[in-house]
């Protein structure tokens, strides 16, 4: 069989099984059995198609068919320009969380003129956040925590692959978990997650490569999508250089109830709600006052030993 008639064929065969992009899915996994690119599989697309690669076609074809998605059958996602390792340890990257990126990197070059910028991510997942940032801003030093130390293990590979592993400090915990109790000068100057949303409820209404391939503790808000929020928002002026960001990825609809949350706060100035390339507010943003002082220091010694502790992706 020629690779042509091979596209053809997995294209109309994905299609017939309603899988969204059925093209741009079959392109990638013949391109994928025959380790090549996709500008390699359409500069060969009249050769043959050999009886090793057609087998190993199959059986991701079938792994695509069965509803796991395509980024963990090809095992990457790229995110910011970065290539990162993604497989069922972690939520894959979306691209609407480069919105945390765009709106982070204003605050983190003003901060760069007069010092190192110091940062924390809570629940780093795949390390997309911290890597982006981490590959932007070159005398960064971050902190990223997340509470599956499977996931962090993949994140330590994926900031290796990215060469910023030595601007990264990955911390097994839950959320603000790992940290002494609060003592001395607040640390940093950005603290930024996109923590579990979805509503409980509605988890097994998503797409069923996401509600049965994607990890649960990575999408799974509580009961009104809102816990990690709840949990998160007390304790980041603790931790939060005066002056200083924090800034919260949200869903549809949540933009509202988080910007309330940090105003209960008392500690921040108004905070901004900042919609996607879609219209949706995805982002909640909000600036320490710089009239209230918390004293935090974090040295290596502040960080606690965990078994356990935040997500994501």
């Amino acid at each position: 069989m020629m690779l042509l008639e091979c596209l053809n064929q997995t294209t109309n065969r994905l299609k017939n099984r309603r899988i969204e992009s059925p093209r741009l899915n079959a392109e990638l996994l013949l391109a994928r059995s025959l380790s090549l690119s996709r500008e390699g599989l359409y500069r060969n697309l009249h050769g043959p198609l050999g009886e090793k690669e057609r087998e190993v076609l199959e059986k991701m074809i079938q792994r695509r068919i069965s509803g796991e998605p395509l980024q963990y059958i090809l095992g990457e996602q790229e995110f910011w320009s970065v290539d990162l390792k993604v497989d069922s340890r972690v939520l894959i990257p979306r691209p609407e969380t480069e919105l945390l990126i765009e709106q982070s990197l204003p605050i983190l070059s003003e901060i760069s003129l007069k010092r190192s910028p110091s940062v924390l991510e809570i629940g780093t997942g795949s390390g997309a956040i911290a890597i982006a940032l981490a590959k932007e801003v070159s005398n960064i030093f971050l902190v990223a925590t997340d509470i599956s130390g499977d996931a962090l293990t993949l994140a330590k590979e994926n900031a290796k692959s990215a060469g910023v592993q030595d601007r990264i400090k990955f911390v097994n915990g839950d959320l603000f978990g790992p940290f002494r109790p609060p003592k001395g000068r607040a640390s940093f100057d950005l603290i930024l997650s996109n923590p579990p949303y979805i509503v409980r409820r509605k988890i097994n209404t998503l797409a069923k490569e996401v509600k049965e391939y994607e990890p649960r503790i990575a999408l799974d808000g509580g009961k009104d999508g809102l816990a990690f929020y709840r949990r998160i928002i007390p304790e980041v002026p603790f931790y939060l250089r005066e002056g200083g960001w924090v800034l919260l990825e949200v869903a549809l609809g949540q933009c509202g109830d988080v910007s309330g949350m940090i105003e209960e706060k008392g500690d921040f100035l108004e905070p901004r709600c900042i919609p996607d390339l879609s219209g949706i507010g995805r982002v909640v943003k909000a600036q320490k006052s710089e009239s209230r002082m918390w004293r935090v220091v974090l040295t290596t010694d502040d960080f606690l030993p965990s078994k356990s502790g935040a997500r994501n992706g």
